[in-house]
């Protein structure tokens, strides 16, 4: 019943698509706006917890809703998937940090669709040789990820949500950072930011739904090393002539100027 139900009920409409659609754009921005903020404003002692009340406001601004977020971790703190800054458990910003941004909401109405984005950053000049590495790393399983998708759609071949887990892991693991990465590929999205259709999972579940027309899944690989973590994260709508990614892709480590 799981696939009949995916069918029947989390397929999106072109509206709730260009929902989706808007709240991607604007996210895309708010996350660009929010690393400016950060370089401008260093030297006022910036915390976690004031970029997560900067990105509140400009989702405000924009008229965006999110039930709880965003994520803005600071080295260590990176390495949790799911650090969220309170006052008490933030620390200041400072040059030399690696700062990893996940933020996710949908516009304001009745039928609107969510999109969920992370990036990366390093205050500096230029990125370490570690960081880099592990960022390549990552971007590799996830692109290797969407081509998968786009592959197995022009070749009419099936495909279930842990086997586009495996090949992200697959690359990642031939990295030799297999070990760290901790969670599943991607989770399907639609009104709440995890919605109901078919995860991109091989890891906490063998999620066997098919990936269908219609539906919408994230792409995000992550490498969590004691010191710092990695994650990039795409969305990807399944449309009926293929794959699209909604999302702007990041393909560089952003640099972040004092």
């Amino acid at each position: 019943s799981a696939d009949l139900l995916q069918f029947a009920t989390q397929r999106w409409s072109e509206e709730q698509l260009g929902s989706h659609q808007e709240a991607a754009d604007k996210l895309g921005r708010i996350v660009q706006d929010t690393f400016r903020h950060i370089g401008t404003s260093l030297a006022a002692g910036l915390t976690e917890h004031d970029v997560a009340e900067f990105i509140r406001g400009r989702f405000a601004e924009e008229g965006l809703e999110s039930e709880d977020g965003p994520i803005v971790a600071v080295n260590a703190h990176a390495s949790d998937p799911h650090f969220e800054p309170t006052e008490e458990s933030s620390v200041q910003i400072a040059k030399g940090d690696w700062v990893l941004i996940d933020l996710w909401g949908h516009m304001l109405g009745e039928s609107t669709m969510s999109a969920d984005i992370t990036w990366t950053a390093y205050v500096g000049d230029s990125v370490t040789e570690t960081h880099q590495r592990v960022f390549d790393a990552v971007i590799g399983g996830r692109d290797a990820a969407v081509k998968e998708l786009i592959d197995a759609f022009a070749a009419q071949r099936p495909l279930q949500g842990w086997q586009v887990d495996k090949v992200a892991r697959d690359y990642i693991s031939a990295a030799g950072y297999g070990e760290y990465f901790s969670h599943r590929l991607g989770h399907s999205l639609g009104r709440e930011v995890h919605g109901n259709a078919v995860n991109l999972d091989g890891w906490e579940t063998h999620d066997t739904r098919p990936v269908i027309p219609g539906i919408a899944v994230t792409i995000e690989p992550g490498i969590y090393l004691p010191e710092f973590g990695v994650r990039s994260e795409i969305d990807v709508y399944i449309a009926e002539d293929g794959p699209r990614v909604t999302t702007e892709i990041q393909r560089s480590i952003v640099l972040i100027g004092s």
